[in-house]
């Protein structure tokens, strides 16, 4: 009988210590097995990604075996071989130790498997209520809050909500739950604005949260946005309220950048506020939301996002916190100088403004104080959030990877 190669003996019994629930490094791995060695083994990053969860808590067996065989989702490198493992070949990538892998590696990995959770959350047979039954219902809900209100006061402002978009669809999604939908004859155009980096975060994060359009990451897209002669046109309120004016007048476009006269002209007490993300949770939207879009079409696509994932990750932000969105400081300096000129741009055009002009400016001051961590803290940020979703844990106590966690195959051997 051949006995096995002792370099995939040492992996397959590796394998099988993480999918007891083991959390030993390849590196430090010394057992090994006697029996024959499969043919393909899993992935080094499927390997280290199922390591780094068995750190964070206990697997079920169903989603380990998800992560051994899931792809890496978007451009990268394939699926890498462990060092050691195999005798070494002169074809295809180098083999690896998995614990040199970045973290952006391995999200790749758990971005699919959360895209897949996600598009599996669509259907909704039997038990709960599915997507379209819950959309149905509170349909119902705001016809019936919408005519109530319309009889007690039927003089409210008619109104479009326009300009940063992640703001505007808060706001209306707000809105039309209370039975204020928009548009009617004669509405208002409202181009909702603020300084320029919140409107520059708020487009990023408007399409981090949608699918169908790959979306580059932070420092990429603001790369491209500063050698552009203008910037996206969500976040250039003077251009969208030009385009706006040249169709229903001048006279019926407002630029807003003052919440409670915005209540007070629609006739509402108070106005929902902006969903509010860290950055690493906005970065693990725009890498789900890239592997979503290869399960699903962009429209159910943008409502899993806004309807499923950002509720979660909402509920993630406010127990562990986390920065902000922040514009690098090799950017500050055009940010201000771009906000000085949309501010000018709005004064010229003479558009009425609720609120203060001056808000539209980006301050250095402000902008240091934002400043974005770096890229390999970050990454890690993202790998602790999307392991924690992964298993289904929240709360402050939630360990991230690379934090001491249950080792489930130790607690097997002491039972």
């Amino acid at each position: 009988m051949t006995r096995p190669d002792p370099g995939a003996a040492r992996a397959t019994a590796w394998v099988t210590h993480l999918r007891a629930g083991g959390t030993t490094p390849w590196a430090a791995w010394t057992g090994t097995t006697d029996g024959p060695a499969p043919r393909v083994l899993p992935g080094a990053q499927q390997l280290e990604l199922l390591r780094r969860l068995n750190e964070v808590g206990a697997v079920p067996g169903e989603l380990a075996e998800r992560v051994l065989t899931a792809s890496a989702a978007g451009r990268g490198r394939p699926d890498l071989e462990l060092v050691g493992s195999r005798p070494p070949s002169e074809f295809g990538p180098p083999p690896v130790d998995p614990a040199d892998l970045p973290a952006e590696e391995l999200l790749r990995v758990a971005a699919l498997l959360l895209a897949e959770d996600l598009a599996s959350a669509d259907a909704g047979p039997g038990g709960d209520p599915g997507a379209d039954d819950l959309r149905r219902l509170a349909a119902d809900a705001a016809r019936r809050v919408r005519r109530r209100a319309a009889w007690r006061r039927p003089w409210r402002t008619r109104y479009r909500l326009v300009g940063d978009p992640w703001r505007a669809d808060v706001l209306r999604r707000d809105l039309v739950a209370r039975g204020r939908p928009p548009g009617g004859r004669g509405a208002l155009v409202l181009v909702v604005a603020d300084d320029l980096a919140t409107m520059l975060a708020d487009l990023w994060t408007d399409r981090c949260f949608s699918t169908g359009v790959a979306v580059p990451a932070w420092g990429t897209w603001l790369d491209s946005l500063a050698g552009a002669r203008r910037v996206a046109r969500g976040a250039d309120p003077a251009a969208v309220a030009a385009r706006w004016a040249r169709g229903v007048g001048r006279d019926r476009v407002r630029i807003v950048l003052d919440d409670r006269a915005l209540a007070e002209l629609l006739g509402v007490d108070a106005l929902a506020a902006r969903p509010v993300l860290p950055a690493h949770a906005v970065e693990l939207a725009r890498l789900v939301s890239g592997a979503l879009g290869l399960l699903v079409t962009p429209e159910p696509g943008r409502r899993l996002m806004r309807e499923v994932l950002l509720p979660r990750l909402l509920e993630q932000a406010a127990r562990t916190g986390g920065p902000p969105l922040g514009v690098p400081p090799e950017h500050h300096r055009w940010v201000h100088r771009r906000s000085l000129r949309l501010r000018d741009a709005v004064r010229a055009g003479d558009y009425p403004v609720l609120g203060q002009v001056e808000d539209l400016v980006s301050r250095p001051r402000v902008l240091a104080a934002r400043a974005p961590a770096p890229a390999a803290v970050a990454d890690e940020r993202v790998l602790a959030l999307a392991a924690d979703l992964l298993l289904g844990r929240s709360g402050p106590d939630a360990a991230g990877p690379g934090q001491a966690g249950p080792d489930r195959a130790r607690q097997e051997e002491q039972a």
